[in-house]
């Protein structure tokens, strides 16, 4: 889920043309879970092929990253979640029991034949499995497209990997690549421009943001522990927040009280016990540097095969995929001269 810092965030909003030709460690777990939630059937089941695997995931992987690539010229490397930190297995049990409910919720709206109710509840179901990641790697491999096996946190690499220069930025729709040091996050990096809201049961319109930490800590008037410390009263994937603060509020306090340490005793009291292993965390979190952000020629008959014959994809639509990627590495050769991020 993230730290919430909607209400105190300062982001340019920006076109795709905006992005053009920039390069960006994707969040390969937040865009697949998008992909599995919204790429679903009128009563809200996820596409599948002829053996009943999922391939919503894979359809948006496709389409999209090639999309993306052929018509902004972006230059993609997907980076994968290793290991969830130990601090971590609160937040990941929370999410599987939001699952279980919607998927409870969704089952039934489907046997009463609501499909709007059933369409809302689905988009809370997707699951990512081991076979549906192997199958995504796959894909990208085949595509020629790079990605980066993290050691643990996905955003954790991507901020590595941006701090390096190796990248442009960042791309999650969580704020929590800000807390792990990204120089540049950019939300939101879609062709549909529509995010879908379960709890009102309403699409809204997106654009993509672009978000500098400097820009921001300046703004804030606060320092990088600090806005750290700020996530930790508000809540992260690794703590609940303090019931009755807000953003709003927790950045009140540290600008007056400058750290944890330092705010009313009744606040104090009920941090998180476990806050200085959370600044640690977000301050040295396991990354590698054993990767390569080199592009690689798309591999046709064997991305025929897997599609088409293994995952019945069409082949009409793996052929606009493959000509996009000719079209790309075309354009890619002309740029390559004049180098950057």
């Amino acid at each position: 889920m993230g730290v919430n810092l909607t209400p105190i965030v300062e982001k340019s909003v920006v076109t795709l043309e905006d992005l053009r030709g920039r390069s960006f460690a994707v969040d390969g777990f937040v865009v697949l879970h998008q992909f599995l939630a919204l790429i679903r059937t009128r009563d809200g089941h996820p596409l599948m092929d002829d053996q009943g695997r999922t391939t919503s995931h894979l359809v948006g992987l496709a389409f999209r990253t090639t999309r993306l690539i052929a018509d902004y010229g972006m230059r993609l490397v997907f980076v994968f979640d290793g290991l969830p930190p130990q601090l971590k297995r609160a937040e990941v049990e929370k999410r599987r029991e939001i699952r279980e409910k919607f998927d409870e919720e969704y089952q039934e709206a489907v046997a009463a034949g609501d499909y709007k109710k059933a369409i809302s509840k689905a988009v809370m179901t997707g699951r990512l499995t081991g076979e549906g990641i192997a199958d995504a790697k796959r894909l990208l491999d085949l595509l020629g497209v790079p990605w980066v096996q993290a050691p643990s946190e996905g955003e954790a690499q991507a901020a590595h990997m941006a701090a390096k220069g190796d990248v442009w930025a960042s791309n999650s729709q969580d704020y929590d690549s800000l807390l792990f040091g990204t120089p540049r996050l950019v939300r939101y990096i879609t062709i549909q421009g529509e995010e879908w809201l379960p709890s009102k049961g309403r699409a809204r319109k997106l654009q993509p943001e672009v978000i500098e930490l400097e820009s921001l800590l300046s703004t804030l008037q606060l320092t990088r522990g600090q806005l750290i410390d700020l996530g930790i009263l508000v809540g992260t994937d690794f703590n609940s927040g303090i019931r009755g603060i807000g953003p709003k509020t927790a950045l009140k306090l540290l600008r007056k009280h400058g750290r944890l340490e330092d705010l009313p005793v009744e606040v104090r009291d009920q941090i998180t016990p476990d806050a200085d292993a959370i600044r640690y965390l977000y301050l040295n979190p396991p990354a590698t540097d054993n990767y390569t952000l080199d592009e690689k020629p798309v591999r046709e008959e064997e991305l025929f095969r897997f599609l088409c014959e293994e995952r019945s994809f069409s082949r009409e639509r793996v052929e606009r995929v493959i000509a996009r990627m000719r079209k790309a590495r075309g354009q890619r050769s002309l740029r390559d001269w004049f180098g950057g991020v």
